[in-house]
């Protein structure tokens, strides 16, 4: 069984940075694409930003220009650069490894953004 762990989550006041990351618990083969979502309370799991094997990098309209997700797809280890933090952003984020047919999630790290 594959475990996938994240790390870097925290509490942080608007306007500042935190750097998540993501690793499996050993090498994967067949992966697609990594991917960081993130859940608030009361809300609908959604994603933030993935990562494809080849490199190529899709954000979320909130985070666009904010968040920049790092990493080899292929090592099993991606990063998320999160910049100019907002109370909006305040979630459980999911690190979330996927290939065809297949996927595994992460126990999630809250993130909470506040004065």
């Amino acid at each position: 069984q594959v475990q996938v762990v994240e790390s870097g989550g925290g509490l942080v006041q608007p306007g500042g940075s935190l750097r998540l990351s993501c690793a499996a618990s050993r090498s994967i083969f067949g992966i697609a694409t990594m991917g960081w979502y993130r859940q608030a309370a009361g809300h609908e799991r959604e994603l933030v930003a993935s990562i494809l094997r080849s490199g190529g990098a899709h954000y979320a309209a909130s985070v666009a220009g904010r968040f920049t997700i790092s990493g080899d797809v292929a090592e099993t280890m991606i990063n998320l650069q999160m910049n100019n933090l907002k109370p909006e952003d305040t979630a459980v984020y999911y690190c979330k490894i996927e290939g065809f047919g297949w996927r595994y999630w992460g126990q999630g790290t809250q993130v909470t953004v506040s004065s």
